[in-house]
């Protein structure tokens, strides 16, 4: 009688969340909705990514890319995936700042995603993406504009006739002023909860690979998932938005030729940044244990 054939492995699990914002609530805004054209077609395209390497994809376009509906989607994941597991996020919309209240810095600026309904701030990200599992991949895209070094530098203005995916400066003050409670709390709610030492540096998760130092080796220590995170520009430029996609996204969307790209994540990361204009180069950022992620084909389940 022959012997029954060892279990077959179970197949990764891969669960995707694709973010596009066309424009925001001005109610929550200051009275700014801040009109882009491309985000809604980035979310959908990189969601069609998703779904041809057999990824669970999820879509919030515009006035469903709420706070609330993005936690959501994101502790969903954390809470069904494990070791092996991809989750994939991707983000294209308004970049905007806060500042910073739980660093040491007083004059710190924490960067956020501009949701429909309010702003993402980049210490919620991380500590959001810190609760997955030890040893599940996660990757980041995020085509709009964050500032992600200490630098701070102020982004250079847009090529005239071009959008960008930046919430004016005067427009951030002045929803931070209006909002300046709510903001604060959050900040200090993930800091109390987190503790200082696992947030030593949250917004550096989505700064450039060249910028490292004992407080970005501080989140890595702390972090267990293998993360991926590539956003369009660096922190003194502008990611921009177009007709049918963000620079960044059409250019991705180029280099992956519908499957056909050969090459891992710092590949693609490396052809997609020798197609871009001068004036905006993707950053390339990792946390955790990531050098075997990084050298997977992209998308890869």
């Amino acid at each position: 009688m022959a012997k029954p054939s060892p279990k077959a492995a179970a197949r990764p699990r891969a669960m995707s969340l694709h973010i596009g914002l066309n424009l925001v609530d001005p109610k929550h805004y200051g009275g700014w909705s801040g009109p882009l054209a491309s985000c809604e077609l980035d979310a959908n395209d990189m969601a069609a990514i998703a779904k041809a390497k057999g990824m669970a994809v999820g879509k919030l376009l515009t006035k469903a890319g709420t706070r609330k509906a993005v936690l959501a989607g994101i502790r969903g994941a954390a809470a069904k995936l494990g070791k092996g597991d991809l989750f994939f996020i991707s983000y294209s919309g308004h970049g905007g700042q806060v500042a910073d209240v739980s660093g040491d810095e007083p004059d710190k600026q924490d960067e956020t995603w501009c949701l429909y309904d309010g702003q993402l701030i980049d210490d919620e990200l991380y500590f959001e993406l810190g609760k997955f599992a030890p040893g599940v991949r996660i990757l980041v895209l995020s085509d709009s504009c964050h500032s992600g070094t200490v630098t701070r530098a102020r982004p250079v203005p847009p090529p005239p006739g071009m959008r960008a995916k930046l919430m004016p400066a005067e427009v951030g003050l002045r929803v931070y002023q209006q909002h300046q409670a709510f903001y604060d709390k959050l900040q200090n709610d993930v800091a109390k909860v987190a503790g200082k030492a696992a947030i030593a540096d949250p917004d550096a998760v989505l700064s450039t690979l060249a910028v490292q130092g004992p407080r970005i080796g501080a989140i890595a220590k702390k972090f267990g998932a293998a993360a991926i995170l590539i956003s369009g520009c660096q922190d003194n430029q502008v990611s921009l938005d177009g007709d049918h996609n963000g620079a960044f996204t059409a250019r991705l969307r180029e280099v992956w030729n519908n499957g056909r790209f050969a090459g891992n994540y710092a590949q693609l990361h490396a052809q997609i940044v020798a197609g871009m204009p001068a004036s905006q180069t993707p950053n390339f950022f990792l946390l955790g244990s990531a050098a075997a992620f990084v050298a997977q084909a992209p998308f890869t389940v």
